[in-house]
């Protein structure tokens, strides 16, 4: 199993949504969450003062999937959340050694 963590823009989120869902993918954890890559964040001016935030609003998704799933997620994200822009967020994939149900007491794939 793997776990497939998603950083992407905030606007992006439901373009992802449709995508994971249209692949057969309807489980997710979703966190709202700040962070910076190389973009190094965004200058703006306000009534004539100029700032930076450096912090952006990202939206954090994450799954967990049977192995041979995940070339189709990261697909499936990408296809959602791709601009094209610096910024369109990062995918993370790392394995996951146990899954528990907590209500059925399932383990493993059984329990995705």
């Amino acid at each position: 199993m793997k776990r497939v963590i998603a950083v992407i823009r905030q606007e992006k989120f439901e373009d992802v949504k449709k995508a994971l869902d249209a692949a057969g993918f309807k489980g997710m954890t979703v966190i709202e969450v700040k962070g910076r890559g190389t973009q190094l964040g965004v200058k703006e001016t306000y009534r004539g003062s100029n700032y930076c935030i450096d912090l952006l609003p990202k939206t954090r998704v994450e799954l967990v999937v049977s192995d041979s799933d995940v070339d189709k997620v990261v697909e499936a994200i990408c296809e959602g959340g791709r601009t094209g822009d610096i910024g369109d967020g990062k995918i993370f994939v790392s394995n996951v050694e146990e899954l528990v149900r907590i209500r059925t007491g399932e383990t493993g794939k059984d329990a995705i």
